[in-house]
């Protein structure tokens, strides 16, 4: 988690260091910024707070106030879109009371990292989202840790209505479960309000929140200079009408000598996707049946290089064959899920 902390007095610099500390001991990538007044070691200078924020909400996932609510507030404003988006932000005052998440407390974690900070520096968290006060199943909370896409932000809604209201919430899930449900959560394919969970919608309830799981693996072939551009058309081409979608992507993978690919590289990071690379003596290990090229044996030493990749990367079972788009290759695979609460 990359996470942007500003500090405004050299009380809360002097917090703000103990906090990164600890952040980072957690395994965050932290940086502190403050007026230039206050600029030691491990400390940016601060020159326009507007920049700051501008700059942080783009770039990070968690952005940290050690100042007033209002100033954070304030600062933000101009920026937000959704919960669904807005990275997570939290104000805590530099005498290290109090730590309040503002926005994104659910999917952002800004909830979850308030408590944090709280347990990190002696303060209180004050959490004050319904479902949270109520201490009721947070669906949004929940799918952002398991990495589930909320494919319909507005049912999301209606479930944590539903559940705050005693109403039950139905669950169809195209996954083995394991675990028991969430109080008010039952499992059947039909009715007012539910959840879905699969990597394709049918509207199962009246109100249906579909989570999509990020479980996919692109396997990806190409020749050397290909643009980050055309990777994504090949993409697009490969998944259109499998009901696919890139939301539920996760990895794309290939073979070791394309691990310099600048188009390869350029197109994971505008997807924000991990990459994954393969000698060929690794795809040659895949066990299964697939298409295979004398002229791509030749070249780089097996016959397939997407779909083995996309498998073995996956580590589960191919979903989309071999589709080739202006000299790229594509394979679809989905890594084995196993839903629990």
């Amino acid at each position: 988690m990359r996470i942007e902390c500003v500090a405004f007095t050299s009380n809360g610099v002097q917090l703000g260091l103990r906090l990164i500390s600890f952040l980072q001991q957690e395994g965050n990538l932290c940086r502190l910024s403050a007026p230039l007044k206050y600029v030691k070691k491990d400390v940016d200078p601060l020159d326009s707070l507007a920049e700051w924020t501008a700059s942080a909400f783009e770039k990070a996932d968690a952005l940290i106030f050690i100042g007033a609510c209002g100033i954070a507030v304030r600062s933000i404003a101009p920026y937000l879109k959704s919960k669904f988006h807005d990275p997570a932000v939290v104000a805590i005052d530099d005498c290290n009371r109090f730590a309040v998440p503002l926005v994104s407390g659910h999917i952002g974690g800004a909830n979850s990292l308030a408590e944090k900070i709280a347990f990190a520096v002696g303060a209180q968290a004050v959490v004050t989202t319904a479902t949270d006060r109520n201490g009721v199943f947070a669906v949004d909370t929940w799918a952002a840790k398991q990495d589930f896409c909320v494919m319909r932000p507005e049912a999301a809604k209606a479930v944590s209505a539903a559940l705050l209201n005693r109403d039950p919430v139905g669950l169809y899930c195209d996954f083995p479960i394991e675990g028991e449900l969430p109080a008010g959560v039952v499992k059947k394919s039909k009715g007012a309000v539910g959840i879905r969970i699969a990597l394709s919608y049918e509207a199962n309830f009246e109100q249906t929140c579909w989570l999509l799981p990020r479980i996919l693996t692109l396997g990806i072939g190409c020749k050397r200079g290909t643009s980050r551009e055309t990777i994504e058309k090949a993409v697009r081409y490969s998944m259109q009408g499998k009901s696919l979608y890139m939301e539920s992507v996760r990895n794309v993978a290939s073979i070791d000598k394309k691990g310099d690919e600048i188009g390869i590289f350029e197109y994971c990071k505008a997807n924000r996707l991990f990459s994954r690379f393969f000698t060929a003596e690794q795809l040659l290990q895949v066990k299964g049946a697939f298409t295979s090229s004398v002229f791509v044996q030749n070249t780089v030493g097996v016959g397939n290089v997407c779909e083995r990749a996309a498998v073995l990367a996956s580590g589960g079972t191919l979903l989309v064959r071999k589709t080739a788009f202006s000299g790229i290759t594509v394979a679809v695979a989905a890594s084995p899920l196993v839903v629990r609460f």
